[in-house]
């Protein structure tokens, strides 16, 4: 039975509404929103960071893609919904655990709602800012056993962001690509030039035109510093500028290499161990001017009297350096401190701003590395404008017309004890600092950590030196610390400096050296955690505290803020350490690494903090008191650094040996020869001690316990 006209004309218009529907559909399925925190958004959120996004980012601030958050790491938000009337109801949203017990230095990235931070070990977390919730980690699985061959933490400051990838360069050198949606890796490249030196990366890679860059540490070791450029598709290797000369006998990678031999002598044969200058932190960018600018470490070994005897500026040692950032030429470069010779680094953060000076607008670098003096820098040619000690300095009365300081008579002095000011922890360390527009204020934490130093004029690379700083640990400084005590007294503060006038407008002091880094933003406040456990808000102008809050252990990473569906959150990564925090703390509260994200009118609680154990001092192990001497020079150059000195320090995120259980010291040698601690970063000493050697390290700890328990 053949169908009738009409009921073909029904099945026709049937037809034609089921595609129209379908269509339809179709359609809205396309332009309907991935739901925020699928692979889909990530995908869609993250694809879009790069050079253009940067640069429309920058205009109000909503997400935080990059490590300082621009490329001139100004770290200043233009957010405004936090200000200084309604701080005092910030609260917390939530808190994330990052599973680590070392140090956290990173500052959390955040595109959309979506963060991206590392915690010790280069372990990176995604977290979707909407829920606290974690999304997924990445462990690159660094090898435990190698966490002596860095000397401050094995801590990384975090991550990079670029068309859908995030970068993490890792504790034991590699740089590695992940997928920022799914944490699977993408590509993974060897950054080191030479495994048998200890070369580390703790510092968070930054993407210049498509191009990922990255430095490394390494200078106490005895290395060679360079910075690296990797195509950020491929992984590919595109440029690669050396910081020193190498061996002269060979040629020099360029003409900017053979013009920095000039100044060292080849003498000392430097290029042995290395000659040090590592670039591992700072890098900014200006894109106008097509310039990207580093700051590079100190000399290695650390006297000049050894790796340079006949003096010489020792280029590119402690200095600001502009590169082309396409090929990766040496443009110019302002040498800070000539002739380093106390571990005073340029590595410190560098801000790109543009003021006035002599009503003159001028475009300039502001920079205040560990040498005590501020300095602000013509970044289009290189030229010296100003410097001002920040803190009291002996080593340099000033700096002179042409930049260059102008020298005490103790800054030289090698053949005794001398407290050199600031020490080589630094006036600065690597702790962010801040620049608000508005205020015309740099917001940068400062610091003294005592110290006395005095050459080794015995000094050998890589020779057996018991008594020089972790000298069995492979450190080549030529140098001693702390024959004598020094005289002065360590302090922490926050400071608000004027870079026009070069003076502070505010302080605030603090209970310790080793505070962490700042944030400045556009509500007029500063936001910085503290070493004895406190998240704190100030009043930008002012320096009046306004608002504060306990993290649980102390803080040495730097905030961010940024904006979630139109609401202004605050977040920072805590968790106690770096070189100064091995050995020492500021509170008697320990925990986890943190994650903590506040916003106005947050009601969540915190996770529970736990007192620090800290326990008696150890009593009752057998010793020789005729051992004492030896074993003092040979805890120096095994010990000292991460367990501190016995029953005078209080231990920071690794113990302190003079208040460990007497059992634990009877049997050190079950614990220094691969011993039970090597997972979680501690060396194993055979080969590189004795069972007589481990005898006389325990008459020391046991009879510095002796010592000063009488006193206590």
């Amino acid at each position: 039975m053949k169908p009738t006209p009409l009921a073909l004309a029904r099945c026709r218009a049937a037809a034609c509404l089921f595609t129209a529907l379908a269509f339809c559909g179709a359609a809205f399925a396309q332009t309907q929103a991935p739901i925020k925190g699928s692979q889909e958004h990530i995908r869609a959120a993250v694809g879009k960071v790069n050079a253009t996004f940067m640069k429309a980012n920058v205009g109000k601030t909503p997400d935080w893609p990059s490590y300082g958050l621009d490329y001139a790491e100004t770290r200043h938000s233009k957010l405004n919904q936090i200000t200084t009337e309604n701080v005092k109801d910030l609260g917390l949203v939530w808190s994330y655990n990052l599973e680590s017990t070392r140090g956290v230095e990173a500052t959390p990235l955040v595109v959309d709602g979506i963060m991206y931070v590392t915690a010790s070990w280069s372990v990176v977390h995604a977290v979707d800012v909407r829920t606290g919730k974690r999304l997924w980690t990445f462990d690159p699985k660094v090898p435990r056993e190698g966490g002596y061959k860095g000397c401050c933490d094995v801590v990384n400051r975090g991550v990079a962001l670029h068309e859908g990838r995030v970068f993490v360069a890792s504790y034991d050198g590699r740089l590695i690509a992940i997928d920022a949606a799914t944490g699977e890796q993408v590509w993974s490249k060897d950054t080191i030039i030479d495994r048998k030196f200890s070369y580390t990366i703790t510092g968070a890679p930054r993407v210049f035109k498509g191009k990922v860059i990255i430095g490394n540490g390494g200078a106490e070791y005895g290395v060679r510093g360079y910075i690296t450029a990797y195509d950020a598709k491929t992984g590919d290797q595109k440029w690669r500028w050396f910081t020193v000369p190498g061996d002269p006998s060979k040629p020099f990678e360029d003409e900017s290499m053979a013009k920095a031999a000039k100044t060292w002598d080849p003498a000392g044969k430097w290029w042995e161990a290395g000659g040090g200058g590592t670039a591992w932190d700072t890098m900014t960018f200006d894109p106008e001017l097509n310039l990207m600018y580093i700051g590079t470490g100190n000399g290695s070994p650390w006297a000049r009297s050894k790796r340079s005897p006949a003096g010489g500026d020792n280029l590119y040692l402690a200095s600001i350096v502009a590169l082309n950032p396409d090929t990766g030429k040496y443009v110019w470069h302002y040498q800070q401190t000539p002739g380093d010779n106390w571990d005073f680094t340029s590595t410190q953060p560098m801000i790109l701003a543009d003021i006035k000076i002599d009503n003159k607008p001028r475009k300039v670098i502001l920079h205040a590395p560990k040498n005590g003096f501020f300095f602000v820098i013509d970044r289009t040619n290189g030229k010296f404008i100003s410097a001002k000690n920040f803190v009291d300095v002996n080593w340099a009365t000033g700096y002179d017309k042409n930049g260059r300081p102008i020298e005490t008579a103790i800054a030289r002095t090698a053949d005794r004890p001398r407290e050199i000011i600031p020490s080589a922890f630094g006036a600065r360390n690597w702790h962010s600092m801040s620049y608000n527009p508005a205020t015309g204020l740099v917001y940068m934490p400062v610091q003294s950590v005592p110290l006395t130093l005095m050459d080794n004029k015995d000094w050998k690379f890589n020779a057996d030196r018991p008594g020089e700083p972790h000298a069995n640990m492979g450190w080549n400084l030529a140098t001693f610390a702390n024959v004598e005590p020094p005289t002065s007294k360590p302090f922490g503060r926050l400071v608000a400096w004027d870079p026009v006038q070069q003076k502070a407008r505010w302080t605030q002091e603090q209970i310790s050296p080793w505070n962490g880094g700042t944030l400045t933003t556009a509500g007029n406040l500063v936001f910085q955690g503290t070493a004895d456990g406190r998240f704190i808000a100030y009043n930008a102008t002012s320096g009046e505290k306004l608002w504060e809050t306990p993290t649980g252990t102390g803080v040495i990473a730097a905030p961010s803020t940024y904006l979630v569906d139109g609401k202004q959150y605050v977040s920072i990564a805590v968790g106690w350490g770096g070189v100064y925090g091995l050995a020492q703390r500021a509170t008697d509260r320990q925990g986890p690494g943190t994650v903590y994200t506040f916003a106005i009118g947050g009601k969540a609680q915190p996770p529970a903090f736990v007192n620090v154990q800290l326990g008696k001092l150890v009593a009752g192990v057998k010793y020789d008191p005729a051992h004492v001497p030896a074993g003092t020079a040979l805890y120096v150059s095994n010990c000292v650094f991460c367990h501190g000195v016995p029953g005078v320090d209080r231990g920071g995120n690794i113990p302190n040996l003079g208040y460990m259980d007497s059992a634990f010291i009877e049997n050190l040698d079950k614990f220094v020869f691969a011993g039970p601690a090597q997972a979680r970063g501690m060396p194993d000493f055979t080969g590189k001690l004795t069972p007589d050697d481990v005898q006389k390290i325990k008459a020391f700890i046991q009879g510095t316990a002796d010592a000063i328990r009488p006193k206590q």
